[in-house]
Order: C-alpha cells, then structure tokens, then sequence
C-alpha cells in the first residue's frame, strides 16, 4: 500500500511539472483568428492577450460590419486558444481523465 502512495505521488508531481511546462509553451505562443474572408485578423498570446489587430481598410467603409468582423476574428482566435491549451493539457496528463471544463490553472 505504501508503494502505491509512493508511486501515486510521483506520478502527481511529474504531472505537476508536465502542466507548469505546458503552461509556459502556451505562453509563448501566438495563434492568429480571422474574419470577413482575412479582411480583420486579430492576433492573441496562449493567456489570450491581444498582440495585434490588423483590419483591411476596405472593411472600415461599413463600420458595423467591422465591428461585427473583429469581435468574429476574436472569437475564432479565443476558440483556436482553448483547442492549443485542450491538446497541451491532454499531454501534460499524460491521458489522465481529468474532470470536464477543467482548464491548466494561471492561463485564464
């Protein structure tokens, strides 16, 4: 039983430095959303800080268009966010089942 708990614990803290690994890559990366066909992008960190918004001046002559198209552009790059920490975390638990909606502590 003793070499269970031990075995139990070793694996928790393996996990543990997996996810803070994990949370670090994630921070680093950048994933781009877009909208309109490409005309806004909208460009946000894995701690789904904005980093740049680019929107094509064309798209700027209907103006509830555009912002319909950034907060679209926003959205799908929220979305590609939440799939980037999905699969991360899928590694850093090495295919524990973790509980659903459970997210990666300090990323949101």
């Amino acid at each position: 039983m003793k070499g269970q708990i031990a075995g139990l614990m070793q694996q928790a803290q393996k996990m543990q430095e997996n996810m803070k690994r994990a949370q670090e890559e994630l921070a680093s990366l950048e994933v781009t959303g877009q909208a309109g066909g490409g005309l806004v992008s909208v460009t946000l960190t894995g701690r789904m800080e904005a980093r740049k918004v680019r929107i094509d001046p064309s798209a700027l002559a209907d103006p509830e268009m555009a912002e319909d198209l950034v907060a679209a552009a926003i959205n799908d790059a929220v979305n590609k966010v939440n799939d980037l920490s999905q699969e991360h975390m899928a590694k850093a638990t090495a295919g524990m089942p973790m509980p659903p909606g459970m997210k990666m502590p300090g990323l949101f």
